[in-house]
């Protein structure tokens, strides 16, 4: 196994990374009943394309002998009714600027290669945008 997902009750679970024993706790969002005090379901989804794009980008940037150290992903998460769902990924990397164009060529082939980015439905819009200028 991966992961235990455990209801807490009052729309609030706790997620625990088995290997690890890691915990993060998600709530429901206020526009669906909860209390948003943490992060949504879908915005672990969401969050889980940047975080895989960059973790991608930082093991192809290790064999490039390139710094990603710093670089950040901004995550917006667009939803939409009928049924409830993520519609659309906004993802803005943002990154070093003292790397060659051959090399930003490749990481960000790398980015838009990340296991979540395949794994997303093909209806979610996902709109990636690198802003090399860290």
């Amino acid at each position: 196994m991966t992961s235990k997902v455990t209801y807490n009750g009052d729309l609030r679970t706790t997620c625990e990374h088995l290997r690890s024993g890691d915990t993060f706790i998600t709530d429901a969002p206020v526009d669906n009943n909860g209390l948003g005090q943490a992060f949504s379901p879908t915005d672990t989804v969401a969050t889980g394309l940047g975080s895989c794009m960059v973790t991608m980008m930082g093991i192809k940037a290790k064999g490039l002998e390139v710094d990603l150290k710093g670089a950040t992903v901004d995550i917006k998460k667009h939803m939409a009714a009928g049924p409830r769902r993520i519609s659309k990924i906004e993802a803005k990397l943002v990154l070093p600027s003292n790397v060659s164009d051959k090399n930003r060529k490749i990481l960000e082939n790398t980015a838009l290669t990340c296991p979540v980015l395949y794994s997303l439905h093909p209806d979610i819009e996902k709109v990636i945008t690198f802003h090399w200028e860290l």
